[in-house]
């Protein structure tokens, strides 16, 4: 089969394999090279940014490549590792500090203002991405955590609650009657003992961040011990999804158990819930991630990812001109949407006001409404919290499996992560 555009996205899974496709420009003298994480939806309002740009821009030929988020790490560390890098890469806060430190990406303060403007973005958004006082990573979007939630299944199981205020015993609660009145074919919740996401905001609840500032590891084997108890006790009582689903690990949304109809929630950023509407036909709402009662809130927003320059660009003025053209272009701005995230901009956000869909316009008023609950940000992981995190996910699974217990996990799993750190220090 002849691989087109149009081809390529029909056929593409929301953890799709690596996927590529150029766009020729009939007059191209230059050529870059962009990667990212996607899902159906993000790849098709990118691809349609890269042929936007090439009708404005005919003299640079833009290769766009996609990968699903679980093999997309992988295939960074390969082709960092060749020399190979694209030039333009889609960047996570967990990973942006390796990333630095490994000098694979580069520093971007002598083009803002001479090639890029972001002039107009707001004070503080790009703080994350600065590391000893260069701006390494462009935020292109905020994004909080959320528990997305199937609306018809909570209204039938009679489940009523705050989705802004609810606790882990809310929690429990209604996975409890989500499962008794559908006879157990919904279940409450994807199972999230192993989403290192969700175990941040619970450690944060009790004011422990993952690592401190000078990168040690500041989670304790208690915090990790009672986390991993937590949902054990969900699914002895058979409340959350069963242990086959929980240990495929960072599933594309289409394997999803909200997007199947099996479960009722799961656990994704909120810029990800259009994509995961598009996925279905019943009505999604947002909640926060449960709270601990008489414990402080967890929640926290971050740049939802970032556009970095690697240090394999070929021609960085035709890459300057991309980024660019993404945080600066109307009509790219209104195709991208939120899916990457709420434009940290007050221009970004006056351009999408008007064209905001009602699932979009959701998370636009769940973003603002959480901001009362917002604590400082997390501390982002230094090198080696990418393998802490896989450790985490590793050693979590063999809870699940019921070949250890919360505690004597918690124990190996710290000792694992500090081992891991000690290691990428060096």
């Amino acid at each position: 089969m002849k691989l087109t555009r149009r081809t390529l996205l029909g056929t593409m899974g929301a953890a799709a394999a690596a996927s590529a496709l150029p766009f020729k420009a009939m007059a191209a003298t230059q050529s870059i090279r962009h990667f990212w994480w996607g899902n159906p939806t993000r790849d098709e309002r990118t691809f349609k940014v890269i042929e936007m740009f090439q009708g404005s821009h005919p003299d640079i030929a833009v290769q766009g490549e996609t990968i699903g988020w679980g093999d997309y790490w992988t295939k960074m560390a390969t082709q960092t590792a060749g020399g190979n890098m694209a030039d333009v890469i889609q960047m996570a806060h967990t990973y942006i500090h390796e990333y630095v430190q490994r000098g694979g990406v580069v520093p971007l303060n002598d083009y803002i203002g001479n090639g890029i403007d972001l002039s107009h973005y707001d004070a503080g958004a790009n703080d994350i991405g600065t590391m000893g006082g260069d701006l390494y990573g462009i935020n292109i979007g905020a994004t909080c955590p959320s528990i997305p939630y199937n609306k018809r299944v909570f209204e039938e199981a009679g489940v009523e609650f705050d989705p802004l205020a609810w606790t882990t015993d809310d929690f429990a609660a209604a996975c409890e009657a989500i499962t008794s009145s559908t006879g157990g074919a919904v279940t409450g919740s994807e199972d999230m003992s192993l989403y290192m996401e969700t175990f941040e905001i619970f450690c944060r609840q009790a004011g422990v961040d993952f690592y401190s500032e000078d990168g040690e590891l500041t989670m304790t084997v208690e915090q990790v011990a009672a986390w991993w108890q937590m949902w054990k006790d969900l699914r002895d009582a058979g409340v959350v999804e069963g242990k086959d689903a929980t240990v495929q690990l960072d599933k594309g949304m289409a394997d999803l158990g909200l997007i199947r109809g099996t479960t009722a929630t799961t656990f994704r950023w909120a810029n990800q819930t259009g994509a995961l509407q598009g996925l279905m036909q019943d009505p999604l709402g947002l909640a926060i991630v449960p709270q601990r009662a008489g414990l402080q809130s967890g929640h926290f927003v971050l740049p939802s990812m970032f556009l970095c320059l690697t240090r394999d660009a070929g021609d960085i003025p035709a890459a300057l001109a991309y980024i660019d053209n993404w945080v600066n272009d109307e009509e790219t701005i209104k195709v991208l949407g939120i899916d990457r995230g709420i434009p940290p901009s007050q221009k970004g956000r006056d351009i999408l006001a008007p064209q905001l869909n009602e699932t979009d316009a959701m998370v636009v008023t769940f973003f603002g409404e959480t901001q009362s609950q917002i604590l400082s940000t997390p501390v982002i992981g230094p090198k080696g919290s990418g393998e802490v995190r896989d450790s985490f996910m590793r050693t979590g699974t063999e809870v699940v499996l019921g070949n250890m217990s919360p505690q004597d996990a918690a124990d190996q799993f710290i000792h694992d992560a500090e081992g891991i750190l000690i290691r990428a220090s060096r």
